[in-house]
């Protein structure tokens, strides 16, 4: 938590010592990577007007804990995820260097269940579910990195319809 209180304020900081002038640094792709719920490498393509697509491709399991209850059992091991969402974004700067956005896609996941039937040995279970996003991009003025914080939910609709899951993460991308 401390970490985080960090890094939100120096981000802030940072904006604050930005002359309202420049422009920010954000072009047609970012390639970075994001620490939460899922951990992982992120992508965004960026097009034309205020539209984004953002590919994460990671594990998670780490944030919120490796055992949770699932179905009629547990999992219990890190899996992995991808995660799509298309992306509205719009500027909050007149210099565009904070960037606020939300989106809506999906994720599948792969990971190990342990249902009571088996007595502590697992079967893989791949899960499909719809998510959405939002959150805060912070772009440095004439630099070609960018930071993000973000916030979303994840609900499966198979295997286990309706299991619900937080997706948080903040992270660091380059844009070229």
């Amino acid at each position: 938590m401390k970490k985080l209180f960090l890094i939100t304020s120096l981000t802030l900081l940072g904006w604050l010592m930005t002359p309202m002038d420049a422009r920010a640094q954000y072009n047609n792709w970012s390639v970075g990577f994001r620490v939460g719920e899922p951990s992982g490498i992120n992508v965004r393509k960026y097009f034309g007007g205020n539209h984004a697509f953002d590919l994460n491709i990671g594990t998670y399991g780490g944030l919120y804990g490796t055992k949770r209850s699932y179905r009629s059992g547990d999992y219990k091991s890190v899996g992995l995820t991808i995660q799509g969402h298309f992306l509205w974004h719009t500027s909050l700067t007149k210099s565009e260097s904070l960037r606020a956005y939300y989106g809506f896609g999906g994720q599948i996941n792969n990971r190990r269940y342990y249902p009571p039937r088996l007595n502590g040995e697992y079967e893989n279970a791949l899960s499909l579910g719809g998510s959405g996003v939002g959150g805060l991009e912070f772009f440095p003025v004439s630099k070609p990195y960018s930071f993000f914080l973000e916030t979303g939910a994840y609900v499966e609709l198979l295997q286990a319809p309706f299991f619900l899951s937080l997706n948080t993460g903040l992270g660091l991308r380059y844009n070229f």
